[in-house]
């Protein structure tokens, strides 16, 4: 029976395709992670498919965690069809936001190469070889040509941008429940504990100060996602 038991049906198939696409390689990972619209690996199914896919076990664990801790409650308060509603609209607002905020990072790079006369042809050489024309580096930053290609190539992976929709779902329906995690032990009121959290990806999205190859803007796309269909419930359209 399904009722109220999705979250234990998503933790399951995120870890059995974990097995499956990072230690069988039965399921292509090129096939079913979020490319850049641009690249010929992109599919339009991979806006709901990278949200299975995991880059290591930390990161399967800990969204598995988060998942298990704040979905559980919320599926039990809303019931299963809600839950897998918000999850999904969450998870593939997520995608969205990242997606633009990434086009708007890589067009910002690619008109400036453009606008020292080279051809898209020649763009194209760059993004598909990988290797950096020294004389370019005299108008644009290595930094930012390694992120141009960093952005055409790299796929996003994982559950967080629905996790984070939960988080603010969570939020909201129990502002006062107090979280604690290992970086912060002190347990903090939810309704300070998760603004918090986004902040620190807004300010990790916005600088170079990134630890690791994090999709913060996903993160906050799924909060923004989050708080809408919140939003939309309250005004009971639902």
């Amino acid at each position: 029976m399904l009722k109220q038991q999705s979250v234990f049906y998503l933790i399951g198939i995120n870890i059995a395709v974990f097995i499956l696409a990072n230690h069988l390689n039965i399921i292509p990972i090129d096939w079913f992670a979020l490319y850049y619209p641009e690249n010929e690996k992109f599919a339009f199914w991979q806006v709901i498919t990278y949200l299975f896919l995991h880059g290591s076990l930390a990161h399967l664990l800990f969204n598995m965690f988060a998942l298990f801790s704040f979905g559980i409650t919320l599926e039990r308060l809303w019931g299963t069809k809600r839950f897998l509603i918000f999850y999904f609209v969450s998870g593939i607002g997520a995608a969205v936001v990242y997606t633009l905020v990434n086009y708007y990072q890589f067009s910002a790079v690619y008109d400036q190469l453009t606008e020292l006369g080279l051809s898209s042809r020649a763009i194209q050489d760059v993004l598909n070889s990988g290797r950096i024309n020294r004389e370019l580096l005299n108008f644009v930053s290595e930094s930012q040509l390694m992120e141009f290609y960093s952005l055409f190539h790299t796929p996003a992976v994982g559950a967080s941008g629905a996790i984070y929709g939960i988080l603010i779902a969570y939020a909201l329906t129990f502002p006062n429940a107090k979280l604690a995690l290992i970086f912060l032990p002190v347990p903090i009121s939810a309704k300070y504990f998760v603004p918090i959290v986004i902040g620190f990806d807004l300010f990790f999205g916005l600088t170079s100060y990134s630890v690791g190859n994090i999709a913060h803007f996903a993160h906050i796309g799924g909060a923004i996602f989050g708080l809408i269909m919140m939003l939309w419930w309250r005004r009971g359209n639902a």
